[in-house]
């Protein structure tokens, strides 16, 4: 599977399709990633808090793929914001994960209440500057709080992971993304599966001789974001990638524009999330 990649803002690269791995127990990573990996995959999502990067380590060095072809992303966790806190957080991650680096550190959650995320962030400049993270991000952000970020450090994160789907299309924070430089990562890019039934999609996909969820993926690519789709079916593992030999046209884009609705949201909000 060869596949595109976009390029951050500090000039490394990241594939656009990946793989994610939310609700996959360790003791499944290894067989899951595995699979994974060997339809071509090269780009893994986890999180401290999934309680699965020693699995998914152990399948990057059963995979015997090449480290430097492989990217892998990693997050840090609500309860470990501030500068020691979030340094220690990072190298129990490293060490589960059995790696000497990851391509792509980020802020799990920016948990506003506890007022520490920007503190967290320049815990995170600290590990790009030492190599440790190839390159640093964050996740839930919104334009409040990636303009105080930037504001006050004078970094801008190379990527905001956000939950993006049909139904919550998140219009205006990716405006502010293009606008600042950072790749938008859509986390649930499927709307854990309930886009998958919607006549809309459903029609697009006939119309294609695909499948709804191919459909989705081709969406997010195509409007230039990363997605991470996660299944343990091998059968929609390998469909999931397969969504490189078609492209959909401007009324299929137009179709889809049409399923946002301002209660799309699936998972919590970053204002009181934490």
């Amino acid at each position: 599977m060869t596949q595109p990649t976009l390029t951050l803002n500090d000039g490394k690269r990241i594939p656009q399709l990946g793989f994610g791995v939310w609700k996959l127990a360790d003791e499944d990573a290894p067989e899951t990633v595995g699979l994974a990996l060997e339809v071509g995959y090269r780009s893994i999502d986890t999180a401290a808090a999934y309680g699965n990067e020693a699995g998914v380590g152990r399948a990057i060095a059963a995979s015997g793929i090449p480290r430097e072809e492989l990217f892998v992303a990693t997050k840090l966790w609500n309860d470990a914001h501030g500068t020691d806190e979030a340094l220690r957080a990072f190298d129990a991650s490293l060490k589960r994960l059995g790696l000497d680096y990851v391509d792509l550190y980020l802020v799990h959650w920016p948990v506003p209440q506890r007022n520490a995320y920007v503190e967290t962030w320049k815990a995170l400049m600290r590990l790009r500057e030492d190599g440790r993270a190839r390159s640093i991000g964050v996740s839930n952000f919104t334009v409040a709080h990636l303009k105080r970020v930037i504001d006050e450090t004078g970094s801008t994160p190379s990527v905001n992971q956000i939950e993006l789907h049909p139904r919550f299309q998140q219009r205006e924070l990716r405006a502010f993304h293009a606008e600042a430089g950072i790749v938008t990562e859509a986390w649930s890019p499927l709307g854990q599966g309930a886009a998958l039934e919607d006549p809309v999609i459903r029609g697009i996909a006939d119309k294609h001789g695909r499948t709804a969820a191919q459909v989705i993926l081709r969406w997010h690519l195509d409007l230039g974001q990363v997605a991470i789709p996660k299944s343990q079916n091998p059968a929609r593992i390998r469909e999931n990638a397969d969504v490189f030999g078609f492209s959909l046209d401007e009324a299929d884009h137009a179709a889809i524009a049409g399923l946002d609705t301002p209660d799309g949201r699936i998972g919590p909000h970053p204002d009181t999330f934490g």
